[in-house]
């Protein structure tokens, strides 16, 4: 099942995830139904957040081209993709940070520099509920950062600098009354 994609200026998108503590088949058929939603939109991550559902639930799908270092070497070679986080957190990150252009599915053509740890350390549980963890760097470590913060109700305007902000103005403020129109 593919769900609508929740835009800026809805209420949902700075909600906390609650907990996840129920690990039955409902969970998976919604981290599956995300990741159909995530793939149809053409994203790279989705937060439950953004299907409209306040709990700590996303998933990630870094293409294989986009996860290799500069010799072409996969940096994460042993991530499953579509990788399905409940209940992440960010344990560690390094002092390390870099710049990027990022985008999301829930402010359709609106980007913006945001500058991120280079690598984290998330800890997790998998849809059947047992703990995960993966080190992680590059675009893997950038989408896990951006989907954690939606689950902290955090969006990445928010980590924007103030001056990128002020030019975007005008595009969150179409975005906000084109949101309240379809609501």
């Amino acid at each position: 099942m593919i769900y609508k994609i929740i835009k800026f200026a809805n209420p949902v998108l700075r909600r906390k995830g609650a907990l996840v503590t129920e690990f039955k088949d409902e969970l998976k058929e919604l981290a599956a139904d995300m990741v159909e939603t995530m793939h149809d939109a053409e994203g790279i991550g989705l937060a439950a957040q953004q299907i409209g559902k306040a709990i700590r639930l996303c998933v990630i799908d870094i293409p294989e081209r986009a996860d290799k270092d500069d010799e072409g070497v996969s940096l994460h070679p042993d991530v499953t993709m579509p990788l399905v986080l409940v209940n992440p957190e960010v344990m560690a990150h390094s002092e390390e940070r870099e710049p990027y252009e990022e985008g999301c599915l829930s402010f359709p053509e609106i980007t913006g520099n945001v500058v991120r740890p280079v690598e984290v350390t998330v800890r997790f549980q998998d849809v059947s509920g047992a703990e995960q963890e993966v080190g992680a760097r590059g675009m893997l470590a950038r989408c896990m950062q951006h989907e954690i913060d939606h689950l902290n109700g955090v969006l990445y305007i928010d980590r924007m600098s103030n001056v990128k902000r002020v030019t975007l103005s005008g595009k969150l403020k179409r975005l906000k009354k084109q949101t309240e129109l379809e609501s």
